[in-house]
């Protein structure tokens, strides 16, 4: 939704997402189109952070894939378009959710009329009963050559234990080489009530949606996990980071606040 609000509300385009319309239904699109607030999409909120990091994942991928990465991995790949949105070719593409989650998405495809392309692998996985090895294996994904892993939205909602062997297991597990973007919430500034008031409403909007935050980290914090996990050269952007990359000299004001970060790791 965030995506496909930011092809209608703003200009200049940080990232371009053409199919994000078409994959949320038409009756969401109906009513984006017409102007009408659907759900309260069209404040700002998360917006800006989430095209940041649409946009810095994609752009990060195409130059990994100029350096001869020939796979794409989505952790909680979600109603993503990058695989639908490119052309035949690499890299191949392996989407990683809940089964029900991907019918759900290979629903809406259908509604819209987009083609599952050949390049697209999808590698359902239930977390309760088997392993992301066990799901990749199956997938048919090589671990013996690198690859590039997105894992965005996913570890706020995770405990500090899951994160942790998580990142573990794409250490350990996928050839050296690989590169990981992620994303990762830090803790409220007790120091300053706006924040904490921000971040506390914000916890409860995704309680009440039944998805309620587990882990926070400092950036301290983080960059020793990814140490002790076997991570190198952490590249860490926080909100005055994206915000000089990619909303510097808008007139619509439009930039990222708030407490989310996005971390690029190699191995």
């Amino acid at each position: 939704m965030h995506r496909a609000v930011h092809q209608l509300l703003d200009r200049p385009l940080v990232f371009e997402d053409p199919l994000a319309l078409a994959i949320i239904g038409g009756e969401a699109e109906s009513e984006l189109r017409a102007g009408r607030d659907w759900r309260g999409f069209a404040a700002p909120g998360l917006r800006p952070f989430i095209v940041a990091r649409a946009r810095y994942t994609e752009d990060a991928l195409a130059d990994a894939v100029m350096r001869g990465t020939a796979q794409y991995v989505l952790l909680g790949a979600g109603l993503d378009t990058y695989a639908h949105r490119r052309k035949a070719g690499l890299p191949r593409v392996f989407e990683v959710d809940h089964p029900a989650t991907q019918a759900w998405k290979r629903k809406r495809l259908a509604e819209a009329g987009i083609a599952i392309p050949s390049h697209l692998v999808f590698a359902p996985v239930d977390f309760e009963s088997e392993s992301l090895d066990t799901g990749l294996v199956r997938a048919g994904f090589d671990f013996s050559m690198p690859a590039m892993v997105a894992w965005l939205g996913v570890t706020p909602y995770l405990t500090r234990a899951a994160v942790g062997a998580t990142l573990g297991f794409l250490a350990g597990r996928l050839s050296p080489g690989s590169e990981l973007v992620f994303d990762y919430a830090e803790p409220a500034d007790e120091r300053d009530p706006v924040s904490r008031a921000r971040l506390a409403a914000l916890a409860t909007r995704v309680a009440e949606a039944g998805e309620p935050f587990r882990s926070f980290f400092a950036p301290a914090e983080i960059q020793a996990l990814l140490r002790d996990c076997g991570f190198h050269e952490p590249s860490d952007y926080d909100a005055t980071a994206l915000n000089a990359r990619y909303y510097s000299a808008r007139s619509d004001g439009l930039c990222i606040g708030g407490h989310g970060h996005l971390l690029h790791a190699r191995w």
